[in-house]
């Protein structure tokens, strides 16, 4: 039987590549059903309305505060998340340290970052293959286009890792 696993705050290995900054805390091949990670959310970045074929995820706000989202939309043919209503007429919520969003497979979800300050969050994801190689993927490809990939090359990732995205990533809106 292996020993658990105890770790400090950014202490392991990081992802890093045009906005992402993910310090991986445990991978699926621990071994472990989740994979998890402690994520550094810039300001302004905003990752878009999505949707996971496989897997869960749950979000933990550590420090900051994010804009976040998980059902489904009465009309996804919006492209502003942000505006998205649910049918019994829920919005997105803005929350700080405490915040807590679990996502169930298939279901439409995004955050974004919409104040001047970095936010920290506790990440999990049930994704098969380990959401840390999905991770190894997209910082690659940010890093080689300086943080702007050319959108068929972002759709060919997410395709291969079965994410669906339903809302351009883009800059998170400040709200008053």
């Amino acid at each position: 039987m292996p020993d658990g696993v105890m770790s400090l705050p950014r202490e392991g290995e990081r992802i890093v590549g045009g906005g992402l900054d993910a310090t991986i805390k445990v991978t699926t091949e621990f071994p472990s059903m989740l994979s998890s990670f402690e994520i550094v959310v810039p300001p302004g970045y905003d990752v878009g309305a999505h949707r996971h074929e496989l897997g869960e995820e749950n979000f933990f706000i550590v420090e900051g505060e994010l804009e976040m989202f998980c059902f489904e939309p009465v009309d996804r043919s919006n492209p502003d998340w942000h505006e998205w209503r649910s049918q019994d007429g829920r919005g997105p919520m803005r929350g700080g340290p405490g915040t807590f969003m679990f996502v169930p497979e298939g279901t439409p979800h995004a955050f974004g970052n919409p104040t001047d300050q970095p936010a920290r969050m506790f990440f999990q994801s049930s994704v098969p293959g380990g959401h840390e190689n999905y991770f190894y993927e997209l910082a690659e490809l940010l890093n080689a286009s300086d943080g702007k990939p050319d959108p068929a090359d972002s759709e060919a990732l997410r395709k291969r890792w079965h994410i669906e995205q339903l809302t351009p990533i883009g800059v998170a809106r400040a709200k008053s």
